[in-house]
């Protein structure tokens, strides 16, 4: 005998791994930015818009760690997160 009201399958959506890694990756990325004295959101809109790794510096490894990220997946990530919290 079932307890429960509903037997319907309630889901989480949980971030993949890859996402985790990539928030990650930005989030280093923007502290390297900030560091070095850039205005992050910009150098890394540029970099995004145009894929020119030079937006990004290379102080700590953040240019060879944003070109690790997928720009569509980021891209779509982000949009999907934008609507869903506007």
């Amino acid at each position: 005998m079932n307890n429960y009201q509903n037997d319907q399958t309630i889901t989480f959506p949980l971030a993949t791994d890859k996402e985790r890694q990539n928030r990650m990756i930005l989030q280093e990325v923007y502290a390297a930015l900030l560091k070095k004295g850039y205005n992050p959101i910009n150098q890394i809109v540029g970099y995004l818009l145009s894929e020119d790794p030079t937006y990004i510096t290379n102080y700590n490894n953040a240019r060879s760690l944003i070109r690790k990220i997928d720009r569509d997946d980021l891209l779509g990530a982000m949009l999907r997160e934008y609507l869903q919290n506007s």
